[in-house]
């Protein structure tokens, strides 16, 4: 059973998507106009969270479909901030044009809140979720506020400001998402915060040199003076001793959060235990992959393909049973 999952993905792709199971997520909709929605968010998905997608395809449809929306309601967020950041860069907008443009999304979130119809594919879809589940509204404006730091700071001087930015940008997802999935006690949110704040120091360390090449320093300042690691340093990708030390800090530090975290997964309601497992040991297991690529976080991606990631879910079912015995 095992060499099954060694098959590549790419070739069961094509027949998995075929199957009635795949297509039932959204086939199963009686309203043709929320079918539509609801496809462009699985495919937005799909494409930007690969790792996050193949593990939602273990949840029940319903609970595939919230996720879905929901992700696609942050990644837009995240997107339109980008996109101004970008505009601002060139000086083809103002920081004025840039609040005017989020108070504007703002509004359509609290119009989305308050039931009002839209002809957006997201807030079609979220308008459906908010039906199903208890979402506030605090939590994607809190989202909104992460994510429009990247806008004015670039640079972080203590771990605890970068964890106020990691809990707005990824734990709320995680606060988000875990009314979807479910759970048994109000403790999982607080592990449901472990992981995200873990997964996101875990994008911090795979794209330290994506983010140089925009003068972008999300390691804090303390750490870096603690381990006498310069900027020029990194913005020359060295991996001299005390910037592999630093690196190496960073992914145990990131491994104690995933290790906190692991307790909620068993909190969760039982149907949706295997995807977190699945999401969490395969973002988790980009840790792994920097240090076999020797620290080379400038101008080697770590990153796991498909087959990699399908290739966890053996261990990742043990692992549920063991936390549920």
């Amino acid at each position: 059973m095992t060499d099954f999952f060694r098959i590549p993905y790419a070739l069961l792709k094509p027949i998995y998507q075929r199957t009635s199971f795949h297509r039932s997520v959204i086939e199963e909709l009686n309203d043709e106009r929320l079918k539509e929605a609801y496809a462009e968010c699985r495919a937005i998905t799909r494409y930007h969270a690969k790792t996050f997608y193949m593990a939602t395809r273990f949840l029940p449809n319903h609970k595939q479909r919230g996720i879905f929306a929901i992700y696609s309601l942050c990644r837009y967020i995240d997107d339109l901030v980008d996109e101004a950041e970008d505009l601002l860069e060139k000086r083809e907008l103002t920081e004025e044009d840039i609040r005017l443009k989020l108070e504007s999304w703002k509004q359509k979130l609290r119009d989305t809140y308050d039931g009002k119809a839209h002809d957006n594919d997201i807030l079609i879809a979220f308008s459906d979720v908010l039906r199903q589940y208890h979402i506030p509204i605090e939590m994607p404006f809190e989202l909104m506020e992460g994510v429009c730091m990247d806008l004015f700071k670039n640079r972080y001087e203590t771990f605890d400001e970068l964890y106020d930015y990691s809990f707005k940008v990824a734990s709320i997802v995680g606060l988000m998402t875990s009314q979807v999935f479910g759970y048994q006690s109000q403790d999982a949110l607080g592990y449901a915060v472990d992981l995200g704040i873990a997964m996101q120091l875990t994008n911090i360390l795979r794209d330290v040199g994506e983010d140089l090449q925009r003068n972008r320093i999300y390691l804090p300042q303390e750490d870096l003076a603690c381990f006498n690691v310069s900027e020029q340093e990194l913005f020359t990708h060295q991996r001299t001793e005390n910037v592999i030390d630093l690196l190496e800090f960073q992914i145990q530090r990131t491994r104690r959060y995933y290790q906190r975290s692991d307790k909620g997964i068993a909190l969760l309601s039982s149907d949706s235990r295997l995807p977190v497992y699945l999401a969490r040991q395969n973002y988790g297991r980009i840790l792994d992959k920097i240090e076999e690529n020797n620290y080379n976080v400038f101008d080697k991606r770590a990153y796991l393909n498909a087959t990699e990631k399908f290739s966890i879910l053996p261990r990742a079912y043990y692992q549920m049973k063991v936390a549920q015995s």
